[in-house]
This record gives structure tokens, sequence and C-alpha cells, in this order.
């Protein structure tokens, strides 16, 4: 029986490009079917795809977050392989990708362009320092050590696709994916890939600040609703030991004494003091929670096997 494969391509303004990626992606993957989303173009992108052989569907929310969303839920396949419609990533490596995902081997399949050519190729600095940022900020609070967290190249599993709840709305979605693949233990495989820069006359849809602060903010919220036990401890020692700071002097003049001048101190500090451990206890019961569900996403997955 054949597997099927899908090329998702989410295009906004792509019209110097798309026609290429098309024409590429079909060489590459003969059976593979190829549908473009389009996001509110208004250079005629849609029409050049239908031309050049894709599917063409539309989501009228802006967003990239919201493209996937529809994408994910509206197509069925053995493998969807990601890909930007800016030309940037070469079809040369989608069958190894999708190789690895219908053999089992990768429920996520990571196309790492910063071990390749990208810092090379990108001319936008900030974006380099950011990509730089966000993976270093992830690997360390999720203990991994994924090379690449925000590449636009990815091939999925239909478990994955069809177990992942997607929530954000725009380029944070990167971001969000593989935080959700380690968090929920899924097959990770990571291959280098070439990557160059859009050509003369295309332009990136990403804010460097903008953008980049949403992909931030996404991480601490994820950070907080995976990890409870451990953002909430961050907040409780920080407390704890303005609490300490602030009442131990107190202490040491009362044994010291006999007397207590310092009332303020000594009650800003037993007030800090509760809520230090407010947010211990929270953290604790938190984790409980995100414990038991990851105990039915399991169950959910199993469901979806059958």
């Amino acid at each position: 029986m054949n597997k099927k494969i899908a090329v998702i391509i989410p295009c906004f303004n792509e019209s110097k490009t798309i026609e290429k990626v098309i024409k590429d992606y079909k060489e590459t993957l003969k059976d593979a079917e190829i549908y473009v989303y389009d996001n509110n173009s208004t250079d005629g992108t849609d029409s050049i795809a239908k031309k050049a052989g894709a599917i063409v569907r539309y989501e009228y929310r802006q967003g990239k977050g919201n493209v996937i969303r529809s994408m994910f839920r509206d197509i069925d396949a053995d493998c969807y392989l990601m890909i930007d419609g800016d030309d940037t990533y070469p079809s040369t490596h989608s069958k190894e990708m999708c190789d690895l995902v219908l053999e089992g081997k990768a429920d996520m399949v990571i196309g790492d362009r910063l071990s390749s050519t990208y810092f090379k190729e990108n001319k936008r600095p900030f974006h380099n320092f950011g990509n730089r940022i966000v993976r270093w900020l992830i690997n360390k609070l999720f203990n991994n050590n994924i090379k690449d967290i925000m590449t636009g190249y990815r091939a999925f599993s239909y478990d994955f696709v069809k177990g992942f709840p997607v929530l954000s709305k725009g380029f944070e979605i990167e971001t969000e994916m593989t935080i959700h693949a380690v968090d929920k233990n899924f097959k990770l495989v990571e291959i280098p890939v070439d990557y160059k820069d859009r050509p003369a006359g295309s332009v990136s849809k990403l804010n460097t600040y903008k953008d980049g602060f949403k992909v931030l903010k996404t991480i601490a919220i994820l950070f907080k609703e995976y990890k409870p036990a451990w953002f909430f401890n961050i907040f409780a020692s920080i407390f704890i030991i303005i609490s300490l700071i602030l009442g131990i002097p107190v202490f040491i003049e009362y044994f010291n004494t006999g007397l207590v001048p310092r009332f303020p101190s000594l009650i800003v500090a037993g007030v800090l003091l509760n809520i230090a451990l407010l947010l211990w206890i929270t953290g604790i019961i938190l984790q409980v929670i995100v414990k038991k569900h990851k105990q039915l996403y399991e169950l959910l997955l199993n469901q979806m096997r059958k």
C-alpha cells in the first residue's frame, strides 16, 4: 500500500518564488500532493500556485500559526513535509526527511539550517542572534540539545500532526512545535540542510523585534505550562531570599537585645515568606495536573492508532 506524502506550504505574498518551489518538490517527491495555503496574499500567489499544479486552499486569519492549524486539521497523510514558499530550502533533503517518518524512525524531522549555511547566507545579524538565544533558552529550560529551534523545514508523522494542539497564531509556531515534541517524548531527528537567502525581490514577513518578542513570550508561557514546578520554584526562591535578607537581621537583633525595633521589616519578611510558600505549593499542584495531562495525551495517541 502506497503511503501518502503531503507537502504543505503556508504562503503570504510569495509570487516571486512559489512556482519554483512547487516545481522543485514535484520533481523530488513525484507521488506527493502539494498543498499551498494562501494567507490573504495580494500579489497573485494563489493563481501562480494553481498553474504550477498545487492544491490551493485559503486561510483568512492572518498568521503562520493559524495557517498551520488549518493544514493539520484539513489534510490526512502518512507524512507531512512543511516548507516555506520563499525558496530558501532546497528540495534535495526532502526524500530523506520523509523516509525517516515513513519508516517509523521519527515523529518529527528537523531541517537544521544552523549547522549548515544559515549564518553565512542570512544577512540579518539580529535574526542570527535571535536564533542563538532561542536555541540556548529552550535547550536549557527543557534539557535538550536541539540545534535549530525555529526552522520552517520539517517532516511530521500522522500522530504528531493530529495530536498537536496549535495555540500560536504567528511565527512562534515553530518554537511551540519543538517544545511540544520534546515535552511529549516524540522521536526527533535532526539533519543538516542547506539554506540560501531569499532571492532579490522577495521580502521576509518576519519582523525581527516584534516577532522575536512573541517567540520569547511563547517560551516563557510554555515553560510555565509544561514545567510549572520549576517556574514557580524560581519565583518562590526569589521571595525566600528577600524574606531572609529582611528577616535575619531582625531576629539577630531580637536574640541580642530582646527587642524588635524594626516591625515593618519583620512584617514584610513574613508576608514574602508566605507568598513563597504559596508559590511553591502552586507549583506542586500544577505539576501533578501536568503529569495527569501527559497520561491522558498518551491514551489519546493510543486511541488514534486504532
